[in-house]
């Protein structure tokens, strides 16, 4: 499997850090956003990946200057989630990829996220397998939640008015079919979500470790005493 980790967007509820400095490279307890993910992709033995680049694109490249197995997408108009992946489909090849943010952190369960990912996919049930984490226990999310889900594990979306127990946590495996008559230009991954939930074909797991939203210069201050 092949990765692509998004670390295109502007982070601009973490100004002024991210007038100079790309948010995946911001430091959380000692570490990057942008290395915390490769660790898990590492861990789990992704053997290449991608990475899309827009805001301060350069230094990105400059901080994964000495990886061999790194292929870079450049987007000089910013794609949103789901124009960056389509664009970056000729370096992810036909088979699913996995697709995680580079601005989250979350810290694995007893067996690794990825891994758990890993064998809950089913190509022949699912286009689409999302990483979800509940709301209760997402640090730095206010929100009223993104999805529901059933017993077998197929999401249902927020209705209108609603809460809902779980978010999407930013990680997630998609067939490249999903993509097939995409948009030009940009548009955001739920096009693809609701394609597959439409089909039927998506479906999610829970992650059963923690989970951070670090979206402004105040909640890093916080985490860093979390991790």
């Amino acid at each position: 499997m092949r990765a692509m980790v998004l670390a295109a967007g502007l982070g601009l509820r973490m100004r002024p850090i991210t007038e100079r400095l790309p948010k995946p490279l911001v430091e959380v307890a000692g570490r990057s956003m942008l290395d915390r993910v490769f660790d898990h992709l590492d861990a789990f033995g992704i053997e290449r990946r991608v990475v899309n680049l827009h805001h301060l694109g350069g230094m990105i490249r400059d901080h994964l200057a000495g990886r061999a197995d790194v292929d870079f997408s450049d987007e000089p108009v910013l794609l949103e989630t789901g124009g960056g992946v389509a664009k970056a489909l000729p370096l992810l090849g036909g088979e699913p990829f996995l697709v995680a943010n580079a601005d989250i952190v979350w810290l694995d369960g007893p067996t690794p996220a990825l891994t758990r990912m890993a064998q809950a996919w089913d190509g022949a049930a699912m286009d689409a397998l999302l990483l979800l984490q509940p709301a209760a226990s997402a640090f730095g999310y206010d929100g009223r939640g993104d999805f529901s889900l059933d017993a077998n594990g197929a999401p249902r979306r927020r209705r209108e008015g609603e809460m809902a127990p779980f978010i999407f946590a930013g990680v997630q495996i998609l067939k490249p079919e999903l993509f097939r008559d995409a948009p030009q230009g940009a548009f955001s991954l739920n096009l693809i979500y609701d394609r597959a939930l439409a089909a039927g074909r998506l479906r999610a797991i829970v992650h059963d470790g923690r989970w951070f939203h670090v979206g402004t210069p105040a909640a890093l201050d916080e985490v860093h005493g979390l991790i």
